[in-house]
């Protein structure tokens, strides 16, 4: 969602509540992290001689312009002084209690120096490693949300979060995994798992888009297929299995997201609304990933993660 750690104090928290707080490698709506008060810690952007916070002014520009320069684009986790600030804002707001919800830590260091600021924090912060990233994380800080939001505890709030880790489903595509690849982000590349067959990793390059899965904290591929329309059928086909695979009565988010490919992700959203089982409540959405997510999925990618709808009482 690209939002920065220097948007306004979580106001809405009346005293007791809990504070959410994520990373910048969630993909939620910004309005609705705006106004249920999430605080957003950033990533670092790296490329070249280039060191920037993700969501910061001009930095999306920067990165395009070093990737174009064919600089090597990465990123680096939060310090953890800077999840010391995210919890005493939250404190300084109101909140009897945080919990902090973060891009997998199989994935990135995110989540340890959450760990480490969260041991020393003024007020009680429980720290849950999503195992996902992008959309995947923004529903769980969306169960986390609906939680908080109803004025549960801190341990029903992390529970709510925990449990909807346990129910995400996330697949994007990208144009070449191999900035993943180069940082180890795709396990078994050269496999598929039961979605489809994958091309092995030494054999020549024949087809274009290449599908993948987040599954227990890591990245998985899924297939290759020729092009962007072809990929948004699987996406979609995997969405609505995921979808259907809830139980009858479950309402079911839907997030949908890319990196410069806002129109795919617009007839993404359009197609599965319009498959989805009608006797289901499914609310989709669609969201532009961080320029973090960019710099390991390419200039181009298009995503979708399904979970249940969270419910609190």
């Amino acid at each position: 969602m690209g939002a920065s750690s220097q948007a306004g104090d979580p106001a809405f928290l009346a005293p007791g509540l809990v504070a959410v707080v994520t990373d910048s490698t969630a993909s939620i709506p910004a309005d609705l992290a705006d106004r249920a008060g999430v605080i957003v810690v950033p990533l670092r952007l790296l490329a070249g001689d280039l060191v920037a916070d993700d969501g910061a002014n001009g930095a999306a520009a920067a990165i395009e312009t070093a990737a174009a320069r064919g600089l090597r684009l990465t990123t680096a986790r939060p310090a953890p002084a800077q999840f010391a600030a995210a919890y005493r804002r939250a404190d300084n707001a109101g909140a009897r209690a945080v919990v902090s919800v973060h891009v997998s830590g199989m994935l990135s260091g995110t989540v340890s120096s959450a760990a480490l600021a969260a041991a020393a924090a003024r007020i009680p912060v429980r720290v849950v490693d999503a195992r996902t990233i992008g959309s995947g994380l923004g529903l769980v800080v969306l169960a986390a949300v609906a939680a908080a939001s109803a004025g549960h505890d801190v341990e029903d709030v992390a529970s709510a979060a925990g449990a909807c880790v346990n129910q995400v489903g996330s697949f994007f595509a990208v144009d070449r995994p191999d900035a993943l690849i180069a940082g180890g982000r795709v396990a078994a590349a050269g496999r598929a798992d039961d979605h489809g067959a994958a091309a092995g990793a030494a054999e020549p390059r024949l087809v274009s888009r290449t599908v993948l899965r987040v599954d227990s904290g890591r990245i998985g591929m899924v297939d290759r297929v020729r092009t962007w329309s072809g990929a948004a059928a699987l996406l979609a086909r995997s969405a609505s299995e995921l979808a259907a695979g809830l139980p009858a009565a479950t309402p079911a988010d839907v997030l949908v997201e890319h990196v410069a490919a806002a129109g795919r992700a617009d007839d993404l959203a359009d197609r599965l609304i319009a498959s989805l089982s009608p006797a289901r409540r499914i609310r989709v959405s669609v969201v532009a990933a961080s320029t973090a997510i960019r710099v390991h999925t390419g200039p181009a990618m298009l995503g979708v993660s399904v979970a249940p709808s969270p419910a609190v009482g």
